[in-house]
C-alpha cells in the first residue's frame, strides 16, 4: 500500500472499503475497494475523516483482506451455506436451508489461535432457519502474509469447519406405558406433545401403542414397530426409578444397546437413549409433557441429521444443560444446550 493525501488522490484506486458511520442512522460502505477516486469524492472523503488514503501496491507474498476472506470462506465452509459479498474484508455465512448447524469446534479453535485470522460462529448443534446468519470470517490487518493463510489451509485440510446438515424426516412410533393411561383412568397427554414436536421436522407418526407397565409387552411393542418400518421409537412413561416403572428394562429386553439412562440436563435428567441397530429408541421422562423445552428438544434435531449419539455427546450437555425456564421461551435463541 502507498499512503497519499486525499487532495492528491484523484485518479488513484482505493485498496480497501471505506465505511460511513452516522450514529443511529447508517453504517455502510461509502466507497468500495477498487473505486477510482474522482474530484467530487474528495470532500466526501474529508468529511469521513480521511485526510490520507491508501492505494494498493501489490506485493509478492501478501494478500489483501478481501482476497484473504475469500480464501478462508473456501477452506472452512461446508454444505448448506450461501455467502454475503465481501464487505470491509468480511464475509458472512448464511443458512441456505433449515437444518442443524454443525461446527468442528477443534478446528475452529485452532484457526483462531493462528492470530490475525478470525472465524466466528453460532453454537455447535444449533437448529437454524433458511436465511439466518450463522458465521463470519475475516483477517484483522488490511493485508496479511500469504503464508499465514496457507498455514490455515494446511490445518483444515479436507475437513470443513462450518456446515448445515439437512433434517431427514423419519417414521416415528410412540409406545406409551402406564396402567393409569392403559385403563383409561387418565387421558394420555404425551402422544400429542410428541406428535407436534416431530411433525415440526416433517416426521410421520406411524402410530401409538398404549400399554400397561409390563416389560414384556413394552419390549414386544418396540420390536413390532421396528419390524413395521419405524425409524425411531419414542417410549413415554415409566422412566423413573420407582419399582413399577419398567420402561428402561423393557427397552434393554429388545436387545438394544443402551447408550445412557440419565442425562445432565434439566428438565430431562431421566432420559434414556438406545439403539437397536441403526434405529434410535428414546425413553422420555414426564417433564416432556409439560415443560416448553427439555432434553428432547436438544437431541431430536441431532438424531434427524443422522448423528449417532454417544455417551460423550450426552455427558457434554452438563455445561449449558440447565434451562432457565423463562416465562416467554426464546429457544433456541438462549443458553439452553449451548455449552459445548
Amino acid at each position: 500500500m502507498k499512503k497519499i493525501p486525499v487532495k492528491e488522490a484523484v485518479g488513484s484506486v482505493l485498496c480497501h472499503d471505506i465505511t460511513q458511520i452516522i450514529p443511529g442512522v447508517i453504517k455502510d460502505r461509502a466507497f468500495k475497494k477498487g473505486h477510482v477516486i474522482k474530484e467530487e469524492d474528495v470532500p466526501v472523503l474529508l468529511s469521513l475523516g480521511k485526510e490520507n488514503i491508501f492505494v494498493w501496491e501489490k506485493k509478492e507474498g501478501y494478500l489483501h483482506e478481501n482476497d484473504a476472506a475469500e480464501c478462508l470462506r473456501a477452506m472452512t465452509a461446508g454444505q448448506g451455506l450461501t455467502f454475503s459479498e465481501v464487505r470491509e474484508g468480511k464475509i458472512n455465512f448464511i443458512a441456505e436451508r433449515d437444518g442443524l448447524l454443525v461446527i468442528n469446534t477443534k478446528l475452529l479453535y485452532e484457526i483462531n489461535s493462528l492470530g490475525e485470522i478470525i472465524l466466528v460462529t453460532l453454537h455447535n448443534n444449533y437448529p437454524v432457519e433458511k436465511g439466518q446468519k450463522v458465521a463470519g470470517t475475516r483477517v484483522i490487518p488490511l493485508v496479511i502474509e500469504e503464508s499465514k493463510i496457507k498455514k490455515a489451509e494446511a490445518l483444515v485440510g479436507d475437513e470443513k469447519v462450518v456446515s448445515i446438515l439437512p433434517y431427514i424426516p423419519m417414521k416415528v412410533a410412540i409406545v406409551t406405558t402406564g396402567s393409569e393411561v392403559y385403563h383409561g383412568r387418565i387421558k394420555d397427554a404425551f402422544g400429542p406433545v410428541i406428535k407436534t414436536k416431530v411433525e415440526e421436522y416433517g416426521c410421520e407418526v406411524m402410530g401409538q401403542s398404549i400399554l400397561p407397565d409390563d416389560e414384556n409387552k413394552i419390549a414386544e411393542a418396540v420390536k413390532d414397530w421396528i419390524e413395521q418400518g419405524a425409524e425411531m421409537v419414542i417410549c413415554t412413561g415409566g422412566m423413573s426409578v420407582d419399582p413399577d416403572d419398567v420402561t428402561p428394562t423393557a427397552i434393554q429386553k429388545t436387545g438394544a444397546e443402551i447408550v445412557t439412562y440419565g442425562a445432565p440436563v434439566l428438565p430431562g435428567a431421566m432420559m434414556l437413549v438406545a439403539y437397536k441397530g441403526d434405529v434410535p429408541i428414546l425413553g422420555l421422562p414426564g417433564c416432556v409433557m409439560y415443560s416448553k423445552r427439555t432434553v428432547f428438544d436438544l437431541v431430536l434435531p441431532r438424531i434427524l441429521v443422522k448423528q449417532k449419539l454417544s455417551f460423550a455427546d450426552i455427558a457434554a450437555y452438563g455445561h449449558g444443560g440447565l434451562c432457565m425456564e423463562c416465562e416467554e421461551c426464546r429457544y433456541p435463541n438462549c443458553t439452553f444446550g449451548k455449552g459445548f
